[in-house]
């Protein structure tokens, strides 16, 4: 299933989308819940009932004309409002990429356990315009990633059963404001300015069984599912940006256990698989300056437009704002750098 999130009448709905169009969870079924939170949170009770009611659909037996058009929807992120969000370094490719691009050997921890570092939940959002401040544009990046979602509640959960824990997959563009980082993390704690304004998921959750034929061999000595889903990004209209979701030398099962251990998960957490190899424009101008010193940095500008794309997940679209500020709130933050 695709599961998609939109706001009506104030309020965030949850419908499922079939082609072009969105059935509220009240037309599978009028005892379903009627939002992300509450499906992820009765996941085992409703999950089942949703497949069997969007089955119906697609076999024009209940209600098929009771499909709202896609595009007449405003989208918000499959889960609005997310109990946690962990953003994982799964890709060897770009870890590996960005400290030769620094000049420093790759780091062994890499391959002896999965980091993840916990970013604003509040800030997540969907398709749609992201708003910036003044700093933020100081080497402004995308990170192109996708994320899982937690389904149930879970503590010490093993690799090996983890993926039952896995709701679904979506794109997560993981946003990065790269000076306020680099200068918040000489301090050696972070990032948090540099991260907390926005990530960018969608435009749907993708449930597991529609992904099943893209399933792979995850990567030698790793446990857990492995998905082969190109991955592709365009900055207005150009693409910058090419990799596979298979690529993880982390699998998200891994993840999962080093997240829960001696902690719990809840249903409604984001993981992210952290950025694939060539998927920002920190690692794309380190390897460029690093073969050509004359190399011209390329960073977000306000009003470009950021196309994310992977196989089966559908195309993730955010507009850079620059957000109207206040110019002595501003000159205050930067006296203090």
């Amino acid at each position: 299933m695709k599961l998609v999130s939109f706001l009506q009448d104030g309020h965030d709905r949850l419908g499922v989308l079939i082609g072009d169009l969105v059935y509220d969870m009240e037309v599978l079924h009028p005892d379903l819940p009627n939002s992300m939170g509450l499906f992820l949170n009765y996941w085992e009770e409703s999950y089942a009932v949703a497949q069997a009611g969007e089955m119906m659909l697609r076999e024009g037996e209940r209600f098929s004309n009771k499909g709202m058009p896609l595009n007449e929807l405003q989208l918000l992120a499959p889960v609005p409002f997310p109990s946690s969000c962990r953003d994982g370094y799964a890709f060897r490719q770009h870890v590996a990429a960005a400290r030769k691009n620094r000049k420093v050997e790759m780091i062994p921890e890499f391959d002896q356990y999965p980091v993840f570092y916990f970013t604003n939940h509040h800030s997540i959002q969907g398709p749609g315009d992201v708003r910036c401040m003044p700093d933020h544009f100081e080497k402004l990046d995308f990170e192109l990633e996708a994320a899982i979602v937690i389904c149930k509640h879970g503590r010490n959960i093993k690799a090996e059963d983890a993926d039952e824990y896995i709701g679904g997959l979506m794109i997560m563009n993981d946003l990065s404001a790269r000076k306020l980082q680099m200068e918040e993390m000489l301090l050696n704690l972070g990032p948090a300015k540099g991260k907390d304004f926005s990530t960018a998921v969608g435009p749907w959750l993708v449930t597991l069984e529609e992904l099943e034929a893209f399933v792979v061999p995850c990567k030698e000595n790793h446990v857990g599912k492995s998905w082969n889903l190109s991955m592709k990004c365009w900055i207005n209209g150009a693409q910058v940006s090419e990799g596979n979701l298979s690529d993880m030398d982390w699998t998200f099962a891994e993840i999962i256990e080093r997240a829960s251990y001696g902690a719990d998960l809840f249903p409604g957490d984001v993981i992210g698989s952290g950025t694939v190899g060539t998927g920002c424009f920190l690692e794309l101008n380190g390897t460029g300056k690093l073969n050509d010193p004359n190399y011209a940095e390329q960073w977000l500008q306000p009003n470009d437009l950021v196309d994310m794309e992977i196989d089966g997940l559908g195309k993730l679209s955010n507009t850079i704002v620059a957000e109207e500020t206040d110019p002595i709130g501003w000159s205050i933050l930067k006296n203090k750098k």
